[in-house]
Order: structure tokens, then sequence, then C-alpha cells
């Protein structure tokens, strides 16, 4: 794959010239570019349109009655709309806060039932956990999720194939928003994270539980006002991707 995506740069960049090449280049992790329908990976997505000030932040593992309301009374305050992935035996054991996602205009995704790496367990289980959440969400909202995030952005050719029968996207997050506030590294140091590096289409990486004291909260309180006042507006992530498809770059190819 990654010399499928060095040869594609290449050939893009003799054909068209280093400019128009570099604008496919710099979208080729978004949902329904040209690479993704070329190496079969259109269910996967990174980020959104990079020709727009939006942006989608995300949180994993929730949902909990501890994090979670804080969470969303913050999101509330800078009417900012957010999409949890969320775990399936959380739902079951805290289907408040879920409820609560959903009525405030939240985006809600699969991020399966317990936490597992697919790459490690038989297609059997990645299903199994799939389903089982998916069903657990709908027990609560009567809604099931279009879009799945797998735990440490694992994927194999299976769960392609599972996002494929279900009509779910794999949503995975931008390289440089992963701020890993789940390790607690600072509340600074995740707010730098997010602020230092953000761009348009980012789809940011963060939790609304973990089994520690959570630095998350009080980086957002830096995190949401900055990133207001510098013009950027937050979508839920089918918001962001819903509208695009590579129309427009095979515009730049053809001009």
């Amino acid at each position: 794959m990654k010399n499928m995506k060095i040869i594609f740069i290449v050939i893009m960049v003799i054909l068209i010239g280093y400019e128009s090449g570099m604008t496919i280049v710099d979208s080729m992790k978004t949902n329904g570019s040209l690479l993704n329908r070329i190496s079969d990976n259109t269910e996967l997505v990174w980020n959104g349109p990079r020709d727009k000030k939006v942006i989608a932040i995300t949180f994993d593992d929730g949902p909990h009655p501890r994090y979670t309301p804080k969470i969303l009374n913050l999101l509330k305050k800078y009417d900012v709309k957010a999409t949890f992935f969320v775990l399936g035996k959380h739902v079951s054991f805290y289907p408040e806060p879920l409820k609560r996602i959903k009525s405030e205009g939240h985006e809600i995704g699969n991020h399966t039932y317990s936490h597992v790496d697919v790459k490690k367990i038989p297609s059997r289980k990645i299903e199994e956990e799939f389903n089982k959440t998916q069903e657990k969400i709908y027990e609560v909202i009567k809604e099931k999720p279009k879009i799945f995030r797998p735990p440490f952005g694992s994927y194999n050719k299976y769960l392609k194939e599972l996002a494929k029968k279900h009509n779910v996207k794999i949503i995975l997050w931008s390289s440089s928003q992963d701020c890993k506030d789940w390790s607690n590294p600072g509340v600074k140091k995740i707010a730098n994270t997010v602020i230092d590096n953000v761009g348009n289409g980012d789809i940011i990486l963060l939790h609304d539980y973990v089994n520690t004291t959570s630095q998350t909260y009080e980086a957002l309180k830096i995190i949401l006002p900055e990133l207001k006042r510098r013009g950027y507006k937050f979508v839920t992530v089918s918001e962001l991707i819903e509208n695009k498809g590579y129309e427009d770059e095979m515009k730049i190819i053809e001009n």
C-alpha cells in the first residue's frame, strides 16, 4: 500500500505538474478520494475537505457518568457539535449519558463492545463486537450508527468488508491530531498539540473516558474557545464528509 501511494504521487506530479499534483496528495486521506477509490479503501476516513475551515472533534471510550456530562456542558457552552465513539459495554452500564449525547445533537459512533484490537481477534469476534454494540446503542436511542472507529486505529481486510456489508464508514483521525490525552501528558500539552497542528478538515481524537484522572476536560477549556476564535466551525464527522466525493479532484486533473 505504501509503495502504491509513492507511485501515485510520482505519476500525478509528472502528469499534471507539481502544484496540482500536491493538491491531490493533500487530500489523499480524505473519504471518497481518488486514491482510496483506486486502492479500494473507500470505507476509510482520515479527514474532511481541506478547502473549508471546518473540523470534527471526536471522543472515544465513553459514555461515562463522571466525564461525559462535563464535556457535554462545555460543548454546549461553546455551541460545539461533536462525535462520540462509544463502547457497547459502557452503553450497557451508563445509558443516560448516551441519551443526552443524542438529544443535544451530537453524533454517535460504534467503538466495539469491549475495546478490542481487531487485528488480534478472529473475524467472527470482530463481527460479534460490532453487532453487539450496534444493538446496545439501538436499545437506548433507537438508531444504529453509520460510523465506526476501531480501537487503536487498527483495521484489516475483514473489517473493511464488514463496513461495506453494514454500510458504515471506518473513521480514523488526522495524523497530527492524536494528542494521546489518555496518557495524561499534561493539560497544556494536550491543548497545544491540537491548536498548534490544526488544519482545515481535521478529525481530532480525544477521549471522554480514561482509567485514571482525565485532563481532557481542562484542555478543552483552552482548545474550544481558541479554535472558535480562529474561525473554525465544529461539525459532526458525518457532516464533515457527507457531501464529499472525488469530482473536484477529477476537475483538477481535467484542468
